[in-house]
């Protein structure tokens, strides 16, 4: 094997040697059914929590991509990333995402993206995504750094006082 071969061959994460990880945000289904879903990491292990010793995972340089499988019915609560934009391109289904006022969490705006829809997120905006079709919604999820620090639930959050635990 030459030197460019076990390059290519070590920046491949293929959809056949990934998993469906219903556990990372497990602890969100205290707060209901709704909240679970499935997270699929190729690089990086997103926001979710330390994930250093699953070698499926590519290392990140820059930011963290995954896939995110969220049921018919199920909600991605309110949360903020503090340090970094998040980017949703949806694959499949249909779903709904939801930018909260920063001030008060009350005020709203929400768009249904579909098959190749993207929206970006800046830092310091709260959001919540909802599956608004009746099949799973398969998305992936970018965001813009090499480990982002865990997101905050605000007090209008479901999660809001959820631990980890």
């Amino acid at each position: 094997m030459t030197d460019l071969d076990q390059l290519i061959d070590g920046c491949i994460a293929s959809r056949e040697s990934r998993l469906e990880d219903w556990d990372t945000l497990g602890f969100q289904a205290k707060a209901g059914e709704e909240f679970k879903r499935a997270q699929v990491r190729y690089i990086g292990s997103g926001a979710t929590g330390d994930h250093e010793t699953d070698d499926r995972i590519l290392p990140s340089e820059h930011f963290t991509f995954s896939n995110m499988r969220l049921p018919a019915g199920a909600i991605g609560p309110e949360h903020t990333h503090h340090d970094v934009e998040e980017v949703f391109f949806v694959l499949e289904g249909e779903l709904e995402v939801t930018v909260h006022d920063v001030a008060d969490g009350t005020r709203t705006a929400s768009r249904v993206l579909g098959y190749r829809d993207l929206i970006r997120v800046p830092a310091g905006v709260p959001r919540s995504l909802r599956n608004a079709g009746d099949t799973d919604a398969l998305f992936c999820v970018v965001i813009g750094a090499q480990k982002p620090q865990l997101p905050t639930y605000p007090p209008t959050s479901p999660m809001h006082g959820i631990t980890r635990d």
